[in-house]
């Protein structure tokens, strides 16, 4: 017949070796869905230049933070000060690439207090058929009401002088700022994994554990909290933008870090009244803000879709 494979040809098709198919991984599909969305993708490159540059700045650039030059007062930028000075002659850039470990700190340890918080809040109310469910849930809804900025600073002004004698000026700060924005973000991290969990319990590889005599904690940590875990990481890269300006808010507000820390939010606090004739000293600190959280709220859109598994790209 014409346009047909000799038998010998077919039987050397039949006998060349064969590639074994990939393993189809999720996390690889992710990561290659991820990768379509361009902003996503732009912003994480961004953000990693920017955490690169924090974490080198020993190596980028030997000017100390608190080198104080009168004669360079509020000079604007320049070679020998490329971001100028402040009102004390200090380095700009020296003193926002040392701002910027903390700021980046707060927003990540923060994060992780909202989100273990959250999850176990929100695991206990999903798995619960009592009382206990609506009862956390109850709990939640009442944080959700709280105007957080005034909570926020009443927590800060009455235990700041306990923390800092035990654990030290920067330190004590550093675990309050923490502690009261992750417990002040926890709230809607629980309820969406309060919606998971009810969803998810209900499905059939949950109900074939179950069958099989698997403990709650097991349909939790093994089934259930894995599949969750989506939306989870996208609230988490929310969380860490909101904590990011919550600190530079109080920073801000003069309850933040003292003034020897030059995060970003303090940074723009010491600004304030020089917006008139050194405008520099408050623009490069709040340029950094906006585009951290702005990098952070794209990868949290780009995760959205790589992690949503009804999503096709």
């Amino acid at each position: 017949m014409a346009g047909s494979i000799p038998a010998s040809a077919s039987a050397e098709i039949a006998g060349a070796p064969q590639r074994p198919a990939r393993p189809f991984s999720p996390w690889l599909d992710a990561w290659r869905r991820f990768r379509r969305h361009r902003l996503a993708v732009a912003s994480l490159f961004i953000l990693a230049a920017m955490i690169g540059a924090i974490l080198l700045a020993p190596l980028i650039w030997r000017v100390a933070i608190n080198d104080i030059d009168f004669s360079a007062h509020l000079e604007g930028p320049s070679w020998a000060h490329p971001f100028g000075t402040d009102d004390l002659g200090q380095d700009v850039l020296a003193r926002m690439l040392y701002g910027g470990r903390i700021s980046l700190a707060v927003g990540l340890a923060a994060m992780m207090v909202a989100m273990v918080v959250g999850t176990i809040v929100g695991a206990v109310a999903g798995m619960s058929r009592g009382w206990v469910g609506p009862a956390l849930m109850w709990l939640t809804d009442l944080f959700l009401s709280l105007p957080q900025l005034p909570l926020l600073l009443l927590v800060i002004y009455l235990f700041r002088d306990t923390l800092k004698a035990m654990f030290g000026v920067e330190g004590g700060v550093f675990i309050l700022v923490v502690v009261v924005i992750g417990g002040l973000r926890w709230m809607p991290v629980a309820r969406l994994v309060r919606a998971q969990f009810l969803s998810l319990r209900e499905k059939e590889f949950v109900e074939a554990a179950r069958a099989l005599g698997a403990s709650k904690l097991r349909q939790v940590v093994r089934h259930i909290l894995p599949n969750a875990l989506g939306p989870v990481i996208v609230a988490g890269t929310i969380d860490v933008a909101a904590a990011i300006i919550a600190e530079s808010t109080l920073s801000f507000l003069g309850l933040g870090f003292p003034p020897d820390v030059p995060t970003w939010g303090r940074i723009l606090y010491d600004a304030k009244d020089y917006l008139d004739i050194a405008p520099h000293w408050a623009l490069f600190p709040g340029a950094a803000i906006f585009l951290t959280v702005l990098s952070i709220n794209f990868i949290g859109d780009g995760l959205r879709d790589a992690l949503d598994p009804r999503k096709v790209m």
